[in-house]
């Protein structure tokens, strides 16, 4: 039998396998939500099947790959350079701290909030398993992003990012005020956000603010129209109603990642 390698392909390897031989030729992927395995050579079903035993999971179907919708091939000719698909969570303050120079005055703030942000990423990448699609980072004109971008069954959500780190967070209006610091419009933004994703989606954007690890929070019952979450709160959006059927999510998703979708906003 010829050793055949499996290997994650796609963003995270979270959706697809590929199978190769030692060569590096690819010979089938298995695409794990449609449970399918789709050969690029019918002589290696047997020995495909085998490699994939241990990570199939449930009924799959075998046969040769499906014909490419119009979506797919829209995606096959997005650019890397407008893809926004691969960027992290803070991607931005990922390029920030990369070689920059140490404070020694006062402590930097970014390393939390990047931490932060990898956290409410992390919670809302988890909402993968649940039809959802989750871009991180999305830059606007003017210097301005979207933390994050959460688009699935219940509708799409723009979501603002506030590092507690274990302090208080009272929510009053507009206004978030973490620990002792001063109060910022938090919720302001958050909604800015989302009329800014809604004017470049043409369809309804909800804001919500995620709070990484507060030690307590404060909302009023009506938080300026802003959905306010905990970060491990996040896993609440899967159980909302759906308004989106899969094929929109995907379509959303195709024209959210594309970089060039955002220029005019």
């Amino acid at each position: 039998m010829t050793a055949l390698r499996v290997t994650p392909a796609g963003l995270g390897g979270r959706h697809r396998l590929r199978v190769s031989l030692p060569d590096g030729r690819d010979i089938a992927w298995y695409d794990r939500d449609s449970g399918r395995i789709s050969l690029l050579s019918q002589a290696y079903e047997d020995e495909v099947v085998a490699a994939l035993a241990p990570y199939v999971t449930g009924e799959v179907s075998i046969g040769p790959p499906p014909v490419p919708t119009a979506l797919d091939l829209a995606r096959l000719s997005l650019h890397p350079d407008d893809d926004l698909a691969p960027n992290r969570p803070g991607e931005a303050l990922h390029a920030a701290l990369d070689g920059a120079p140490a404070r020694r005055l006062r402590k930097d703030p970014r390393p939390v909030e990047l931490a932060a942000h990898q956290r409410v990423g992390d919670a809302l990448d988890g909402l993968d398993a649940a039809g959802w699609r989750v871009l991180h980072c999305v830059p606007l004109p003017g210097g301005a992003r979207i933390d994050h971008l959460a688009i699935g069954p219940a509708g799409v959500f723009a979501v603002r990012t506030l590092a507690a780190r274990g302090r208080r967070v009272r929510i009053a209006g507009p206004y978030a005020a973490t620990g002792r610091g001063e109060p910022e419009p938090h919720l302001r933004w958050a909604r800015r956000a989302a009329d800014r994703a809604a004017h470049a989606l043409a369809t309804a954007v909800r804001p919500v603010l995620a709070v990484a690890d507060p030690g307590r929070l404060e909302v009023p019952p009506a938080p300026d129209g802003v959905r306010v979450l905990r970060d491990g709160e996040i896993p609440s959006l899967a159980r909302l109603g759906a308004v989106l059927k899969p094929v929109d999510v995907e379509a959303l998703y195709a024209t959210a990642r594309d970089r060039r979708t955002w220029l005019a906003v």
